[in-house]
């Protein structure tokens, strides 16, 4: 194969798990195949993989469950950031508004943060849950954005605006499918944290209601690392007591 070729099949291979990939790779150079052959076995295999994947829930509850409505509420927390910037910071009157109650710098600086650690979990999540189907996520929140652009333009609105959660979502999917799991004490203290800045903003008559269910996402985090932890130690006390046997 020529090299402008291999490295046509080499990025179709992305698609693929190392592991996979590595081996995929490995025989087509040991076999010599075409490029056209090599391309199609390594879409072929790819598809496959998906077409597995999907056979689980994981990929599902990834997708429809926690990436496509999160992305919906982040794209308008992602606006309702801007817009209440350019009030607060620049003193500006956007064409699009959403008063946020009792607006101030401490509020608007509790909103950035909220937006950041939203994104992240979100993503984090997304990612541990279902690591070989995160493009299809990101696929659909880019979709969304596009879909929801039009409502926001109208207030001129630029539409990078609705992709602040862009950044720390992906953040976070990265290091969901790096490391798949963090401690329970730093998944309890985000959750909480976000809690009380909810309350905190709810109090303010600062929240919009739906919202409310962007907190699941940090609570599932916190349910998910107790469950594997409680599974690790069952496992671990099983191995001991088994020795001592």
């Amino acid at each position: 194969m020529s090299s402008a070729s291999w490295s046509l099949v080499e990025f179709a291979s992305q698609l693929l798990e190392r592991d996979d990939r590595e081996a995929v790779l490995g025989d087509l150079s040991e076999a010599g195949e075409s490029a056209w052959r090599g391309l199609l076995g390594v879409l072929g295999l790819a598809l496959r993989r998906q077409t597995f994947l999907w056979k689980s829930w994981k990929p599902w509850f990834a997708g429809l469950v926690v990436a496509l409505p999160s992305s919906y509420l982040l794209v308008a927390v992602s606006a309702s950031v801007t817009a209440t910037f350019q009030r607060v910071i620049l003193h500006r009157m956007p064409a699009w508004h959403s008063p946020t109650g009792n607006e101030g710098f401490l509020l608007l600086a509790c909103h950035v943060f909220l937006l950041i650690a939203w994104s992240w979990t979100v993503g984090f999540v997304v990612g541990s849950v279902s690591r070989g189907s995160v493009w299809i996520s990101v696929a659909l929140c880019t979709a969304l954005v596009f879909f929801c652009a039009p409502a926001f333009m109208a207030g001129y609105l630029c539409k990078i605006s609705l992709t602040l959660f862009f950044v720390p979502a992906i953040w976070g999917a990265v290091q969901g499918i790096r490391i798949g799991q963090i401690k329970l004490w730093a998944a309890l203290t985000l959750a909480m944290t976000i809690t009380v800045l909810m309350i905190a903003a709810w109090s303010h008559a600062a929240l919009w209601i739906p919202n409310w269910l962007l907190v699941l996402p940090p609570w599932y985090l916190v349910a998910m690392t107790w469950r594997r932890g409680g599974a690790k130690n069952g496992a671990a006390s099983g191995l001991t007591s088994g020795s001592v046997a």
